[in-house]
């Protein structure tokens, strides 16, 4: 009985098999839609997201701060956009690892957009840095930081904080970190972005530090946290040239 019971159940389980439909594509159809000034708008759609727009446009047009003056990058080994990012950065991440000595949060390149004078809004800061970046703190042996202001002196300065340096014929001289002497026999705890940590930007110097720690922080919620501390204060953002990286 049980023999036959299972010979039914196994004919079965073949029977629904082969009455499966199996499909094959013998044809395909498609049509190109361009998305330009010639397609409508369709109000089901603005309707949807109309109230998201308008919440997000408060919130990015809201004032956290004001500019007393104009913030470029332009400028001869230093900037008043460079100084700016640099300090507020290194003034954020220092609450958190207050052991660091110096700070290259990010390149020229990095400074995306200008801050003009008068208000900030939160959109100002995330014209200035829309990328996601983390900072982190490495911990380099003298001879790395060499490296690192060799690429500062090639690349003809970049935005920094806590270290004064001349570029002489190609070379950095007269380096002040965190105000002593540079020494290549010890070890310093520089503040970076893990975008230029991991390379980015041909920054030399940071590839084999000896330790490496991620601060929890975006560098552009550093920036936002400073200028809105600095507003609490009922301070301007104010920066200014002072010597920081001099070109002979």
């Amino acid at each position: 009985m049980r023999f036959k019971i299972a010979w039914f159940i196994y004919g079965a389980a073949i029977l629904l098999a082969s009455c499966k439909s199996h499909y094959t594509l013998v044809e395909a159809k498609r049509s190109e839609y361009n998305i330009n000034n010639i397609v409508s708008t369709d109000s089901g759609i603005v309707k949807t997201y109309l109230p998201y727009k308008h919440k997000m446009e408060a919130q990015m047009n809201a004032v956290i701060g004001k500019s007393a003056r104009l913030l470029t990058k332009s400028g001869e080994g230093e900037s008043l956009l460079g100084n700016f990012f640099s300090d507020a950065v290194t003034t954020e991440a220092l609450k958190i690892q207050p052991d660091i000595d110096f700070a290259i949060p990010t390149t020229k390149g990095g400074l995306r957009n200008d801050v003009a004078q008068g208000n900030i809004t939160l959109s100002t800061m995330f014209e200035l840095m829309p990328f996601e970046n983390e900072l982190v703190v490495l911990k380099l042996k003298g001879t790395d930081v060499e490296q690192l202001l060799g690429f500062l002196t090639k690349s003809g300065g970049q935005p920094v904080s806590n270290i004064k340096l001349n570029i002489n014929n190609g070379q950095a001289q007269q380096v002040i970190i965190k105000g002593q002497p540079f020494d290549r026999d010890r070890t310093y705890n520089v503040l970076t972005s893990d975008y230029i940590a991991n390379g980015g930007d041909n920054v030399k110097g940071l590839a084999n530090p000896l330790e490496r720690k991620v601060l929890g922080l975006r560098v552009r919620d550093a920036l936002i946290s400073y200028v809105k501390q600095q507003t609490a204060f009922g301070k301007a953002i104010d920066a200014q040239l002072d010597g920081r990286i001099t070109k002979n």
